[in-house]
């Protein structure tokens, strides 16, 4: 049983969980991270779904991707998901959210991670990811429009790709 902090619409955590399958009760929301990885040749590293899983089987997704469990932060679901999707393990304490996007119950916040991992090197959830390999953003859209990956605006996507390592809303980066 896997258990969910509930938030108000203001994303304050309002002391109650959900479990994971019921239905949210109304004007609660749930916080939901998802990790894209980059490499220097400008790909995301993307993820097929286990043919078996509930919600878009076989279909092809970023990174990795999941809920955060009850007592977890923004930061500390996108590590664990990371880990257990793919096996990567990469350090979020000092990281915030790239974007972060409202949906109908919750709350979405992505992350970017720029590596160039060597995808021999990845252990795969089986239960979960089925393979995963580098693509770029046009791949991206054309496995959009062939249905093969998740039904993504592309705007999203291009949004992804131009601020995987931007910070703020201009072309100007500040960090280095």
């Amino acid at each position: 049983m896997e258990l969910w902090d509930l938030y108000d619409i203001n994303r304050q955590k309002i002391h109650k969980t959900h479990i994971r399958g019921e239905s949210i009760e109304e004007n609660t929301y749930h916080l939901v991270v998802s990790v894209c990885v980059f490499n220097s040749k400008n790909e995301m590293l993307i993820q097929q779904r286990q043919h078996d899983k509930n919600g878009w089987p076989n279909k092809w997704d970023i990174t990795a991707a999941g809920s955060a469990i009850s007592g977890e932060s923004s930061q500390d679901a996108a590590k664990r998901e990371l880990f257990e999707e793919i096996g990567l393990n990469v350090e979020f304490t000092d990281k915030r959210p790239i974007i972060s996007v409202n949906f109908s119950r919750g709350f979405q916040d992505y992350y970017c991670v720029l590596s160039d991992v060597d995808l021999k090197k990845l252990k795969l959830q089986k239960e979960e990811v089925q393979a995963v390999k580098w693509a770029n953003k046009s791949t991206i859209f054309n496995m959009i429009d062939s249905e093969e990956f998740i039904p993504y605006y592309k705007s999203l996507i291009s949004v992804l790709f131009d601020m995987k390592s931007a910070a703020g809303s201009h072309k100007i980066n500040d960090f280095k």
